[in-house]
């Protein structure tokens, strides 16, 4: 029994650990868009959209407005997808389990990273499809990795939020390649490389993962992979069948078992409305933020591509950091439990209770990010990349954990994917903002800037909403108490 349990114990920390390279390298690569555009840029995707205009002393430039505004496009529609199909990876993971959604997702994102590497600047359009392919593919990737937060059910909040912490970093693989690309090595290597990477996925997949869900919390003597029997397997799927109707405690102590939520009552409960705003106002500010930092650095340092490379390159290095960052969310999150509970309230209604701090700091980061964005000194940036990546690591793992302690998680795939699908439609008001700062206010983005700033104080409602209902849910259990 003991040789059992190490072994358990051992293949769950691999889990744990593979799964956090695998999110930190290839799930989140999306996010450092900058960095490939400047490859992009040097390789001649859309150089024929650039025009020869007249400067302001009558001298011939090279107008290369066009060839920015399609590789914006290119990025808006794929970070879209990757929040919009999120909904149907969530129902699929639901529904038919690990397995095929790993599956489904490991096929997106090698045929997104081989269309790329077999692209070319006459087959620019390819882009299209190939970035959402592994946008799509990375979501996918990460939410069958959150689950492994419930083999550590103690750090189960602080897990989930290092998983999405290690999404947010995976931006940096792009400044990778770019260092690479400087050096000799071809864009078609790099993203070859990448498409041969999936051969190490799908043996995670059957070595590392449950072809179901796993449950949370764990039933007892709960094992997984290759080695857990067909009987075992019938036996813990019964176990998580049964958990759909048990899974979330009632409040009040002593009360009678009440059936759980459905998606319906999930989905128009007031924290859930309230939670989508939070994510999508703020995401929004980080979207526009990425998709116009390439041409707002070539304002800022005058068209100068070396200081353009700097800050580009200091920009990816920051994102590295979102792996250090998000655990600080996880433990806000998690705190309650290393201490015991007041009398009555119940794990959910506490790690709700922990959950408005979390929230609070993250709208107030996003606060700051985004007057910091809005100020036009370069130096500055400098600090804007900093708040930047602390602001969506903590946005991104807040989320996640958040939906798991507020929400049954017999919904958290459908919930996941909702929410997310809802914020991509909001965020493809970041092409519309791009497109009004360069047709009607003439490239200069202060009014857009000082608008997007004052939505962003519609998510300070969120945390407020989440602390009332607390206290309702702590007056209810006290006038329970007192009859």
């Amino acid at each position: 029994m003991p040789d059992r349990q190490n072994r358990l114990g051992m293949r769950q920390a691999l889990t744990f650990i593979t799964g956090l390279v695998e999110c930190l390298c290839f799930a989140g690569i999306l996010f450092g868009w900058a960095s490939l555009v400047f490859v992009l840029k040097k390789e001649s995707y859309f150089k024929d959209l650039c025009v020869n205009s007249t400067g302001i002393n009558g001298s011939q430039v090279l107008d290369c407005s066009g060839q920015d505004e399609q590789l914006s496009l290119v990025f808006t529609i794929a970070s879209f997808m990757n929040n919009f199909l999120t909904v149907a990876s969530g129902f699929i993971f639901d529904h038919f389990g690990t397995t095929v959604a790993r599956l489904l997702g490991i096929g997106f994102h090698t045929v997104g990273t081989l269309m790329v590497a077999f692209s070319n600047s006459a087959l620019s359009v390819l882009l299209f499809p190939a970035l959402s392919f592994i946008a799509v593919g990375g979501i996918m990737l990460l939410i069958t990795n959150m689950q492994v937060g419930n083999l550590f059910g103690t750090r189960r909040s602080t897990i989930i939020t290092l998983y999405n912490g290690a999404f947010d970093s995976s931006s940096a693989l792009f400044i990778i390649i770019k260092l690479l690309y400087e050096s000799g090595i071809s864009l078609r290597a790099c993203f070859l490389f990448l498409s041969i990477c999936s051969v190490i996925h799908v043996l995670r997949t059957f070595f590392l993962f449950p072809r179901t869900i796993i449950p949370y919390p764990l039933p007892d003597d709960y094992t997984y992979g290759l080695s857990c029997s067909k009987r075992k397997r019938a036996k813990q799927s019964m176990n998580v069948s049964s958990q759909k109707t048990t899974e979330t405690e009632p409040f009040a102590n002593k009360a009678p078992a009440k059936q759980e939520k459905t998606l319906r009552e999930c989905v128009l409960s007031r924290l859930f409305i309230w939670h989508v705003i939070w994510l999508s106002v703020i995401q929004l500010r980080h979207y526009l933020f990425i998709g116009a930092l390439n041409p707002m650095l070539q304002k800022l340092t005058h068209g100068e591509p070396s200081l353009v490379s700097q800050y580009i390159n200091a920009f990816a290095f920051t994102q590295l950091c979102g792996v250090l960052c998000a655990p600080w969310n996880g433990l806000i999150m998690d705190r309650n439990k290393r201490k015991p509970l007041p009398e009555g309230m119940s794990e959910q209604e506490a790690d709700l209770n922990s959950s408005v701090l979390s929230l609070f700091l993250t709208s107030l980061m996003a606060l700051v990010f985004s007057i910091c964005a809005a100020a036009p000194l370069l130096q500055l940036q400098y600090f804007t990349f900093i708040i930047q990546v602390l602001n969506r690591s903590f946005l991104y793992g807040g989320n996640a954990a958040f939906l798991s302690v507020a929400f049954p998680s017999c919904h958290f795939g459908k919930l996941y994917g909702l929410i997310m699908a809802i914020s991509a439609v909001f965020s493809l008001l970041q092409y519309a903002c791009l497109a009004l700062v360069k047709s009607v206010l003439h490239g200069d983005p202060l009014y857009v800037n000082i608008a997007v700033t004052l939505v962003i104080l519609l998510a300070f409602v969120h945390p407020l909403s989440v602390f009332l209902h607390c206290r309702n849910l702590a007056s209810q259990r006290a006038k329970s108490q007192l009859q």
